[in-house]
Protein backbone atom coordinates (compact mmCIF):
# COMPACT_ATOMS: atom_id res chain seq x y z
CA UNK A 1 0.00 0.00 0.00
CA UNK A 2 1.26 3.42 -0.86
CA UNK A 3 0.15 7.02 -0.99
CA UNK A 4 -0.27 9.43 -3.85
CA UNK A 5 -0.28 13.17 -3.28
CA UNK A 6 -1.04 13.98 -6.94
CA UNK A 7 -4.31 15.60 -5.86
CA UNK A 8 -2.35 17.94 -3.57
CA UNK A 9 -0.02 19.05 -6.36
CA UNK A 10 -2.94 19.63 -8.73
CA UNK A 11 -4.78 21.64 -6.08
CA UNK A 12 -1.68 23.76 -5.48
CA UNK A 13 -1.36 24.40 -9.23
CA UNK A 14 -5.03 25.38 -9.39
CA UNK A 15 -4.51 27.82 -6.51
CA UNK A 16 -1.21 29.06 -7.99
CA UNK A 17 0.75 28.02 -4.90
CA UNK A 18 4.19 26.40 -5.18
CA UNK A 19 5.94 24.07 -2.73
CA UNK A 20 8.02 26.87 -1.23
CA UNK A 21 4.91 28.94 -0.59
CA UNK A 22 3.19 25.89 0.96
CA UNK A 23 6.17 25.53 3.31
CA UNK A 24 6.16 29.22 4.22
CA UNK A 25 2.39 29.55 4.65
CA UNK A 26 1.82 26.36 6.67
CA UNK A 27 5.06 25.99 8.61
CA UNK A 28 5.46 22.46 7.22
CA UNK A 29 9.19 21.77 7.00
CA UNK A 30 11.00 21.56 3.67
CA UNK A 31 11.98 17.96 4.45
CA UNK A 32 8.32 17.05 4.92
CA UNK A 33 7.41 18.75 1.63
CA UNK A 34 10.15 16.60 0.04
CA UNK A 35 8.60 13.46 1.59
CA UNK A 36 5.25 14.45 0.11
CA UNK A 37 6.89 14.99 -3.29
CA UNK A 38 8.36 11.47 -3.09
CA UNK A 39 5.01 9.93 -2.05
CA UNK A 40 6.35 8.95 1.36
CA UNK A 41 4.37 8.68 4.59
CA UNK A 42 3.96 11.79 6.72
CA UNK A 43 2.23 12.42 10.01
CA UNK A 44 -1.52 12.94 9.71
CA UNK A 45 -1.16 16.18 11.67
CA UNK A 46 0.79 17.54 8.70
CA UNK A 47 -1.97 16.54 6.30
CA UNK A 48 -4.57 18.17 8.56
CA UNK A 49 -2.50 21.38 8.70
CA UNK A 50 -2.31 21.45 4.89
CA UNK A 51 -6.06 20.77 4.62
CA UNK A 52 -6.84 23.60 7.03
CA UNK A 53 -4.69 25.96 4.98
CA UNK A 54 -6.24 24.87 1.68
CA UNK A 55 -9.75 24.61 3.19
CA UNK A 56 -10.27 21.07 1.95
CA UNK A 57 -10.68 17.50 3.19
CA UNK A 58 -7.90 14.92 3.37
CA UNK A 59 -9.39 12.99 0.44
CA UNK A 60 -8.89 16.12 -1.65
CA UNK A 61 -5.09 15.88 -1.30
CA UNK A 62 -4.18 12.21 -0.87
CA UNK A 63 -5.12 8.82 -2.37
CA UNK A 64 -4.31 5.40 -0.96
CA UNK A 65 -2.81 3.12 -3.60
CA UNK A 66 -3.72 -0.48 -2.87
CA UNK A 67 -1.32 -3.21 -3.90
CA UNK A 68 -3.09 -5.37 -6.45
CA UNK A 69 -1.59 -8.72 -5.40
CA UNK A 70 -3.06 -8.41 -1.90
CA UNK A 71 -6.62 -7.95 -3.13
CA UNK A 72 -6.89 -9.94 -6.38
CA UNK A 73 -7.31 -13.62 -7.17
CA UNK A 74 -4.70 -15.91 -5.70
Amino acid sequence: MGLSYNKLWKLLIDKKINKTQLHEMTGVSKSTITKLAKGENVNTEILVKICQFLKCNIGDIVDIILERENYGNK
